[in-house]
């Protein structure tokens, strides 16, 4: 009879375990987290196999099924034993990057890190480009007399579609005389695809690099763009022991429009669908805000789109899969799209820059949504305002 050596297996297991995977220990394999993850609607995943084999210290490794998690939380949510898969996926990718270089299997992803780790962005982009987006909007750069920061994220400041938001956001923030200010070239990426990709020493390092940067210029409140960046600084960056304020966007409209800062006042004659994010909604509870924002604008119809809430959908932008390239027939988006125009909509609006490229990308593949518009929520304000 052949013995099989055990030890290998149980390295894995237990580097899987030290790296933050230790909840694998708990799911009793009931199988309810593949009933609601998002790929099983595109494609086979088997979530709860690769948890098991994450015990047993055989994950397939050189899968691609590794790459495939979003970090939508539709799982953990779904769990009756609050298993915190996220971070068993994520232990299980620092296993492949363990010298902060991805696997060549995903080669999109390596050039963005490499870009990330050169540049502070995962644009390829230089740094001193980085303010490009509001040098027609007489935004000054942050200083020890200004009261609030805004930090729109690596893709609106880079990506030109994008770039729409964070200039509607600059425009609302001066129309309202907010004291505020940019940190332009001296920002860098908050880190939050790279920590999800596995890459925990480049996180580390970026992390550091922004607490450093706040510090020095005297920043108590951050506005952010992306839930990505809001989930980051406000839950994450908290392991460095600081303690920055942190507001998105929408949470920002919502306060300024119920004390009157903000007052819509153009009529937006159309139908809307809001989009939740995952990082805004199941990550940080942020549903009834954008809501009640596009209720306060004269003319808007507010509908409702499958999957909304605390059931929504995820775009397919999360857990760094932004970066990485999926298939036309497994694009979360696209079933998004579609379902926006089933409900009527003329605007499907989100307030998250990875849903807007998302659902942009898919508009121009599915029959019929030419004329449906993507917008942020901010760029309606703005226009309405």
């Amino acid at each position: 009879m052949e013995t099989v050596a055990l030890a290998p297996y149980k390295a894995v297991a237990d580097a899987i375990k030290e790296t933050g995977g230790e909840a694998f220990k708990l799911c009793y394999q009931c199988g309810l987290c593949e009933t609601v993850c998002p790929w099983n609607n595109v494609r086979e995943f088997h979530i709860r196999k690769i948890i098991n084999q994450a015990k047993l210290g055989v994950v397939p490794l050189e899968s691609d099924d590794m790459w495939l998690c979003t970090t939508c939380r539709r799982c953990v949510q779904q769990c009756p034993r609050g298993v915190q898969i996220i971070d068993i996926m994520r232990a299980m990718r620092r296993l492949l990057v363990p010298d902060g270089v991805v696997p060549a299997s995903v080669p999109n992803l390596r050039g963005v890190m490499t870009s990330i780790a050169s540049e502070g962005n995962p644009w390829r982009q230089q740094a001193k480009d980085r303010a490009n987006w509001a040098k027609d909007l007489g935004i000054k750069e942050f200083d020890e007399n200004t009261q609030l920061l805004y930090f729109p994220c690596c893709t609106s400041a880079y990506d030109p579609r994008v770039q729409k938001a964070a200039q509607a956001t600059g425009k609302i923030l001066t129309g309202v005389g907010e004291n505020f200010g940019i940190l332009g070239p001296k920002e860098t990426c908050c880190g939050e695809s790279v920590r999800k990709a596995g890459n925990e020493d480049l996180f580390k390092r970026l992390a550091k690099e922004n607490i450093k940067t706040f510090i020095d210029s005297g920043v108590k409140k951050i506005v952010v763009s992306s839930p990505h960046c809001y989930h980051t600084f406000k839950n994450e960056y908290s392991e460095f022991k600081v303690n920055f304020e942190v507001v998105h966007t929408t949470e920002y409209l919502y306060e300024k429009i119920n004390n009157g800062k903000i007052r819509p006042t153009k009529e937006y004659k159309k139908t809307v669908a809001y989009h939740d994010p995952c990082y805004l909604g199941r990550h940080n509870n942020i549903y009834d805000q954008p809501r009640e924002i596009l209720k306060s604008i004269p003319g808007v119809k507010l509908v409702e789109i499958a999957e909304n809430r605390e059931s929504s959908l995820c775009c397919g932008g999360g857990g760094a899969r932004i970066w990485m390239e999926t298939p036309r027939n497994e694009r979360f988006s696209d079933i998004r799209v579609k379902q926006a125009l089933e409900a009527g909509a003329d605007v499907l609006v989100t307030a998250c820059p990875y849903c807007i490229m998302n659902f942009e990308d898919s508009k121009l593949n599915i029959p019929g949504a030419e004329g449906l518009e993507i917008k942020d929520i901010t760029e309606i304000v703005q226009e309405t305002t």
